[in-house]
């Protein structure tokens, strides 16, 4: 065990190892009294001696190495100070708070308390010793120690008289001590104030020329109210002379000149005190002040940091005078459109006023229209009615009279019925064709060949008494088409063409194969429409310009445009003046799975119907009373009847059921010729042959007289449609199952 510490001071190992050889010595003694024995005691006193020789060498040892420590510290310490004294810099150590060492520079920097600078000074006692010293002039901030432990605020600037600067910094050492340090700066400071001055002076240089240059007019006031500077523009603005605006002009001073020589008006000094209140307040200041001339100036003024003011001075004359003709366009403008939207507020006013009188008229002629269509529509029964018991009796009349002198007369009677006939059927289907009823036209399959055949077969005749050439191509296609109307259509065209034919021409009825499609043609070799009459031909009751007086109104084909339109069939035509012309429709072409054919014609029979039993129900007496003539002048048995009642009893009566029947569709009350037809055949047990004879045009009675096999026919009859069609209906006995065109072929007949 080692019981001296290296590294204690030396006088501290002496002194203990003394203390330890006086310890070994008292023990050394004290056993020999205890008793030992004189050799024990003899060696113990070697041993004890040798220790003490060993110990006196390390003694000396260490005395001689304590000589050389403290030749070395002091050898240190002559060369710290030494170092310390050609220091730049005033250098203090502070131990323990305490000045311990400092050099030259630091001491005698304050010579008027350089004598109170000795080591134990703390660092508070030293900074209220330079706080008291009358060499510092100044510091950029207060110099004290802060806490209990005296270290400064921070690093501080100290000015000294003879313009001498020092900054003092602290630093701690390892050891926790404190190092104060003086550096000299001040050559850095009057280097910094050089460059800063001449900086100023560059600045001041710069402003100063972008002063001058300054579009606007500008001026700087003190706080007392005093012209600083103004630049060349200024002054040109207020038309100033050079001499007047000398720095220290007042402001009052400055405004009472600018007053008397026309530059601002007189009530803009009463606003002065007001404006200088603002601008104190808010710290700026903007107004527009008009001179005596009708200048307008911005001015707008602003405080500056020493106080005073800073005036901005603008010409905005043409941006004011823009401003005011455009404020001036722009209330021109908002009159006129104001103007203009009571205009239009008046004519939007009427115009739904007028819009409203517009609806309700539409809504009157709408209702007019829908009124008169019910109104034919009601009212074709009863109209054709007196017709068809005319025809009847004019067509008796005529075979009475076919060999007497009254036979001229009854022609004529007969050609003035049929232009009866004709101009209201045209009437009628214009009326239909123009009202809003969905089932006006019911498309279905139609053989064309068949109904191009009946219309060939009926207008023969007449083409003949007018001599002209009528001829058919005979075609064998069929076409989805309304039966009724498109064979109206057709007639048209053809009665038409022969009406203006000169004698001598031709017409030409047939069809051609077009892209799919069925391109229905009649030709003439008539007078011809000319280019400016063919846009109106269509129309109601248009003719063309060279169409002689006294030949139609000028319905048929308005009829026919009327009626492509509504089956989306294209119709066009093409014709020259002294040439003729050529009316096209255009239809699709249907291929049917299975058709059943009738006779497209039934042949007129000059044979009697002897022995045949009719039976005849009509509500309309003149109609009775005429059919049944009609039928006895063939030879017919007729049983008359004007109900579906009334025809059973005189079947009951009979005891057999009629060989055919003819029955009106509309009869009284809720009676009908359907509830006939079923009634006779249900009661006789026999399929008795009926032909339907009606007003009524729609495709459901020709659809009823498929599923119920009767023939319809459309009044007023044509007579010698009628004789045929009874004739074949007894031959068949009942009728057969046939398409749809075929029964239409069968109405056509009407």
């Amino acid at each position: 065990m080692n019981l001296i510490d290296p590294l204690e001071p030396p006088e501290l190992q002496l002194l203990r190892q003394t203390r330890i050889i006086e310890a070994l010595v008292r023990r050394a003694t004290r056993q020999n009294e205890i008793g030992q024995t004189a050799y024990s005691a003899f060696q113990s006193a070697i041993e004890l001696q040798s220790q003490v020789a060993a110990k006196t060498r390390d003694l000396e040892r260490a005395a001689d190495e304590l000589k050389s420590i403290r030749f070395e510290g002091e050898r240190t310490r002559k060369s710290l100070d030494e170092a310390l004294a050609v220091m730049g810099e005033g250098f203090a150590l502070f131990t323990d708070g305490q000045l311990d060492i400092c050099n030259d520079l630091f001491q005698h920097l304050l010579p008027d308390v350089a004598q109170q600078v000795v080591p134990g000074l703390t660092l508070p006692e030293y900074y209220d010793l330079m706080a008291q010293s009358r060499v510092v002039v100044s510091t950029d901030r207060q110099i004290r120690a802060s806490g209990t432990e005296g270290v400064p605020a921070a690093s501080s600037v100290i000015e000294l008289t003879e313009d001498r600067w020092y900054q003092l910094s602290m630093q701690r050492t390892s050891l926790d001590n404190t190092v104060l340090l003086l550096t000299d700066i001040t050559a850095i400071v009057r280097q910094n104030r050089s460059e800063k001055e001449h900086l100023i002076d560059r600045q001041a240089d710069y402003l100063q020329a972008v002063f001058d240059n300054m579009t606007s007019g500008v001026c700087s006031f003190s706080d007392t109210g005093q012209l600083v500077m103004h630049n060349h523009q200024f002054r040109q603005l207020t038309g100033l002379p050079m001499t007047a605006l000398q720095k220290g002009m007042t402001l009052t001073r400055l405004l009472n000149l600018m007053t008397v020589r026309g530059f601002i008006a007189d009530y803009t000094l009463r606003e002065v005190d007001d404006w200088r209140h603002e601008l104190i307040e808010k710290g700026r200041l903007r107004r527009q002040v008009r001179s005596r001339a009708d200048q307008v100036f911005d001015l707008q003024a602003n405080h500056l940091p020493d106080g005073g003011f800073l005036v901005e001075l603008k010409d905005v004359t043409l941006e004011h005078r823009a401003t005011e003709t455009l404020e001036k366009r722009v209330s021109e403008r908002t009159s006129e459109l104001t103007q203009a939207n009571t205009q239009l507020t008046e004519q939007y006013e009427e115009k739904a006023r007028v819009e409203e009188e517009l609806r309700l008229a539409k809504e009157r002629a709408e209702a007019a229209v829908s009124s008169k269509t019910r109104f034919l529509a009601a009212a074709s029964h009863d109209l054709l009615q007196p017709i068809n018991a005319a025809k009847l009796l004019i067509a008796t009349l005529q075979s009475h009279s076919a060999q007497s002198d009254l036979a001229p007369m009854v022609g004529r009677i007969k050609g003035a019925f049929t232009s009866i006939e004709q101009l209201l059927h045209a009437l009628l289907d214009i009326s239909r064709l123009d009202s809003a009823d969905s089932d006006t036209v019911s498309p279905s399959t139609l053989n064309l060949g068949a109904i191009m055949q009946n219309v060939f077969e009926d207008q023969t005749a007449v083409a003949e008494e007018r001599g002209v050439s009528l001829r058919m191509v005979p075609c064998n296609v069929y076409v989805r088409s309304d039966s009724l109307y498109l064979l109206r259509s057709i007639q048209n065209l053809v009665v038409n063409a022969i009406q203006y034919t000169p004698r001598g021409g031709q017409v030409l009825l047939g069809c051609r194969r077009k892209e799919g499609r069925i391109v229905l043609q009649v030709w003439d070799t008539g007078i011809g429409i000319g280019a400016e009459d063919q846009s109106r031909i269509f129309e109601e009751f248009a003719r063309a310009g060279n169409v002689p007086a006294g030949s139609g109104v000028g319905l048929g084909l308005s009829i026919v445009e009327r009626t492509c339109r509504h089956l989306g069939h294209r119709l066009w035509m093409s014709s020259e003046v002294g040439v003729g012309s050529v009316f096209c429709i255009e239809l699709d072409e249907v291929h049917p799975d299975t058709m059943l054919e009738i006779p497209p014609t039934l042949p007129v029979s000059s044979a009697s119907l002897e022995g045949c039993i009719a039976l005849v129900v009509e509500n309309d007496d003149d109609v009775l009373f005429a059919t049944t003539q009609t039928l006895e002048t063939w030879g017919a048995s007729v049983l008359a009847a004007k109900s579906t009642e009334e025809a059973l009893g005189h079947m009951r009566d009979m005891g057999i059921p009629p060989d055919i029947m003819l029955v009106d569709y509309q009869l009284d009350g809720s009676d009908t010729g359907l509830a006939t037809i079923a009634a006779v055949r249900d009661e006789s047990a026999t399929h008795v042959p009926a032909i339907m004879i009606t007003a009524d045009r729609r495709e459901r009675l020709l659809r009823a007289g498929a599923e119920q096999d009767f023939a319809v026919m459309t009044k007023p009859v044509q007579v010698s449609r009628l004789r045929p069609l009874i004739e074949w209906k007894l031959r068949v006995g009942t009728a057969p199952k046939v398409g749809d065109d075929s029964i239409c072929a069968v109405a056509h007949l009407g």
